[in-house]
């Protein structure tokens, strides 16, 4: 068998393999799921007419269509917490160092994290996005190339977000350390465009807001799915989602095959 072939099928072992420990655990994913949920009910109902203000008017309706891009995005990020928690217990439970007394593919255990990480991250977006639609959430001005275009933004970011995880599972001593260090997945979102346009913010603040990795991928989500401007911040999120994507799978490896466990 060649060493691709190889690469492959003990991959799809371990993808298996990690599936099966979110479909037997599931309240890791639902506890984080829970989350982008509660917010977007939260603002819309709650805040949704006050908030509008922010945005030009259109009360509560133009207010959602305005969150859930932002909502998608932070779902993504709020599911591979859960992947550094995984990680951080594969690496600490002692089953990484029977992997590796055997004749599997040395890469094949963090690439089953990933595209799981990222095939649940995706199935995390779709349920979030089904709940938007059914509280009133419409994209009227997409067509099938913005749809496209904005599903393979989403995949991108996941993959992105999935690398970082992963290595901060790997250098975490246990799932709470793994857990507390996977939180800016989940801040990063408060602190972007997702809830109130950067322009609104504090002259000190927006910097901040402006030049991180979820402010550029949000305005992009949004002029595709809404149809407004989006300037460079497409270029910008493709370049963030490379640049994360190229870190994290650079710093994973390289912590996976150095570390003695």
């Amino acid at each position: 068998m060649s060493s691709l072939a190889l690469a492959v099928r003990d991959s799809s072992t371990m993808l298996r393999r990690n599936l099966l420990h979110a479909r037997r655990y599931p309240s890791l994913t639902l506890n984080l799921l829970l989350t982008p949920i509660i917010l977007l009910l939260l603002f819309v109902y709650i805040f949704g007419n006050t908030m509008s203000a922010g945005i030009g008017g259109g009360g509560r309706s133009a207010y959602i269509a305005y969150l859930v891009p932002g909502l998608l995005l932070m779902t993504i990020g709020s599911t591979t917490i859960g992947t550094a928690v995984s990680v951080s217990n594969d690496m600490t439970e002692g089953i990484i160092a029977r992997f590796r007394t055997m004749a599997i593919h040395r890469g094949s255990v963090l690439i089953g994290h990933v595209i799981g990480s990222v095939l649940q991250s995706i199935a995390s977006v779709v349920l979030v996005g089904a709940v938007a639609v059914a509280i009133g959430f419409r994209s009227k001005d997409a067509g099938v190339l913005e749809w496209v275009a904005a599903f393979g933004l989403l995949v991108l970011f996941a993959l992105a977000l999935t690398w970082i995880a992963v290595g901060m599972g790997l250098i975490s001593p246990n799932a709470e350390a793994a857990s507390n260090n996977a939180l800016p997945m989940i801040l990063l979102p408060l602190l972007s465009s997702a809830f109130v346009p950067v322009d609104s913010m504090p002259g000190w603040f927006r910097p901040i807001a402006e030049y991180q990795p979820f402010t550029p991928a949000i305005e992009t989500l949004r002029g595709l799915l809404l149809g407004t401007d989006i300037g460079n911040n497409g270029w910008l999120a493709v370049a963030w989602c490379l640049g994360l994507t190229v870190l994290g799978y650079f710093w994973s490896t390289s912590k996976f095959n150095s570390d003695p466990k």
